[in-house]
């Protein structure tokens, strides 16, 4: 990916405070002695410097509310998200981000202890880049309801970034965009990460790497914020992943400001109902197709700033007011410039602290710890056929009460053909009020042997289990007789062949008509004690020699089947220099034996 965006940093004291406060907080909360040379496999290295993984696009530039202890006299406001009593409003994250966010943090910690990402930090990130993709407006995979796309990166305001994906992720055909909620131009994507792989992630397990998906953008993120052996207690490799992102200063106090403010506390909202951000960082294109910026924005905090006219989810349409200056302490807007700490305030001067009553954390909603398997025995079931036993996993919580509503995801390996309905090899089921998910109808295919089935959730970090499960091969089709469906006599003249399709026989087990019947066909010698394969007389050819071998007699023919009727037409049948009365012999494994005379003339004058 060619690098020709660069941007000169003017690292400036409020963005290191912020980080060393932030820090602070981060180191006292991890285990001793896990550091990143604890990590005994070499993280990938970040690209150059100048490669930002957004593009060097625009992004949000709102900040974290101040919470005053104590609502002004006579004001309605508390402070809290009026939608749910529990905090401010902009501490409200939608529940699927928020999942995705805690899962793709403990998904890296579980592989690199040693980088010590906080999903507070990619939360921070997701809020500047996408306002937590738009306010959580996702499907119940994760996947964004409509594609957010930022500016054209044509070097306008912006690095310039001719098209690398044909449109594939950005559907731009001239130059990239950042797509997805964080915001990853698609050659980052692609083909930017470690080894030329591109840093594109599976974040929600359902084989695809998509930058819309919120799981699959997230896991990516942290994966990118711990490249090259990064500690993310220690504040050089903090700013450098953060600055990573994008070369400006503003955008590290930004992302750190937001990063502080969620470690002080957090709560669920429902999808879609997220507080969107407005303000956008000045001096950029506000073009991104219904991205990060929907309709026109304004980019101050004073008085005669436009106001926001687009709509916020759960909100009103109403256009807002325009913003006033405000004292500190009021609820206002932190300025860029003075960076608050992760509890929420902000030093004063003489250097004295204003006491700050910190809201009572509400108990998180249940979430499942694990998922059970419903039965202890493996699922069997026999080629093309259905899987009897259904399957079905509960999702429960640390007290093993159930947890409803749950998205669970079934997996089948791509070594199986068996399948559920439509085709699919993987369909996602949502828990009901006791718990279970109960996976549509397996159906076995041709393929038999064991495979395993694995069954996760989709918003949620409980470990997956693993099902197993078993296609047996179909019993033999069974035929107690064999008989010819014609009492014609068979003749014909030495050298000569007989009649094309002259022997048709008929399989049955217990009168009834036996298809797939496996028949074998040989002419045998006129010994009723002891027949063997005859080496003169009749014979048949092989389909499927050539050369010299396509007219070498054969006496034995396997692999003859009954169709679906039950009947069987026996290969063309050809004939040597010899004359007089010959047997054809047969036979199925389970003893039905058919003896059928071949007449062989010598020719005329002989």
């Amino acid at each position: 990916m060619a690098a020709t965006f660069r941007r000169r940093l003017q690292r400036g004291a409020a963005s290191t405070a912020v980080a060393a406060l932030v820090l602070a907080a981060l180191t006292a909360s991890q285990a001793p002695g896990a550091t990143g040379a604890a990590v005994a496999k070499r993280r990938p290295a970040p690209p150059p410097a100048d490669v930002p993984i957004d593009g060097g696009s625009a992004y949000y530039t709102d900040l974290p509310p101040l919470k005053s202890p104590v609502p002004p006299h006579g004001s309605p406001h508390t402070g809290k998200d009026p939608a749910t009593g529990r905090g401010p409003a902009e501490a409200g994250l939608p529940a699927t981000v928020l999942a995705a966010y805690k899962k793709a943090a403990t998904t890296i910690d579980g592989s690199d202890p040693g980088c010590r990402l906080p999903w507070q930090l990619l939360a921070g990130i997701g809020k500047v880049e996408s306002g937590q993709a738009r306010g959580g407006a996702v499907d119940a995979e994760g996947t964004t309801l409509r594609p957010i796309l930022g500016p054209q990166l044509n070097g306008h305001g912006f690095a310039r970034i001719t098209d690398t994906d044909a449109g594939r992720f950005d559907g731009d055909l001239t130059h990239d965009r950042a797509v997805g909620p964080m915001q990853f131009i698609p050659s980052t994507w692609s083909n930017g990460g470690p080894e030329g792989t591109g840093w594109g992630a599976d974040g929600n397990g359902d084989g695809k790497k998509d930058p819309h998906n919120v799981f699959d953008a997230a896991l990516a993120a942290g994966r990118y914020l711990c490249a090259g052996d990064r500690d993310l207690t220690a504040p050089d490799d903090l700013d450098r992943a953060i600055l990573g992102y994008n070369h400006s200063d503003e955008y590290l106090r930004t992302v750190l400001s937001w990063y502080a403010f969620y470690r002080n506390g957090t709560h669920e909202v429902p999808d879609g109902k997220g507080v969107l951000p407005v303000h956008r960082d000045a001096g950029r294109s506000g073009d991104d197709n219904g991205g990060r910026s929907e309709g026109k924005r304004h980019h101050g905090r004073g008085p005669g700033a436009e106001p926001d006219k687009s709509p916020r989810p759960g909100g009103s349409d109403k256009p807002s007011k325009p913003g006033k200056p405000s004292k500190p302490g009021k609820g206002q807007q932190h300025d860029p410039g003075k960076p608050g700490r992760p509890d929420g305030t902000r030093p004063t001067p003489g250097g004295t602290q204003p006491p700050t009553q910190k809201p009572t954390p509400s108990p998180e909603p249940a979430h499942p710890t694990t998922l059970v398997r419903v039965g202890d025995k493996d699922l069997t079931a026999t080629a093309g056929s259905e899987f009897a036993t259904p399957l079905q996993v509960r999702a429960q919580d640390d007290r093993g009460k159930a947890v409803a509503g749950v998205p669970v995801r079934f997996t089948l390996p791509p070594t199986t053909d068996a399948r559920f309905p439509g085709d699919a090899a993987t369909v996602t089921v949502t828990t009901d009020k006791d718990g279970l998910a109960t996976a549509p109808t397996l159906r076995a295919g041709d393929r038999t042997g064991d495979f395993r089935i694995r069954v996760g959730t989709v918003r949620h970090t409980a470990p997956a289990v693993e099902v197993g499960a078993t296609v047996k091969a179909k019993p033999a089709p069974k035929a107690d007789k064999l008989a010819r469906t014609s009492d014609k006599e068979l003749t014909a003249t030495a050298g000569k062949a007989f009649a094309e399709d002259a022997v048709e026989i008929k399989a049955t087990y217990q009168g009834e008509l036996a298809a797939g019947v496996a028949v074998t066909a040989t002419m045998v010698t006129n010994d009723p004690q002891r027949p063997v394969e005859n080496d003169k007389g009749p014979y048949f050819k092989d389909p499927e020699a050539t050369g010299h071998d396509a007219d070498k007699p054969v006496r034995t023919l396997t692999g003859l089947t009954t169709d679906a009727n039950g009947l069987l037409k026996l290969p063309k049948i050809y004939t040597d220099a010899h004359s007089g009365t010959f047997l054809l012999r047969l036979s199925t494994a389970d003893g039905a034996v058919l003896t059928v005379k071949l007449k062989v003339a010598a020719p005329a004058g002989s």
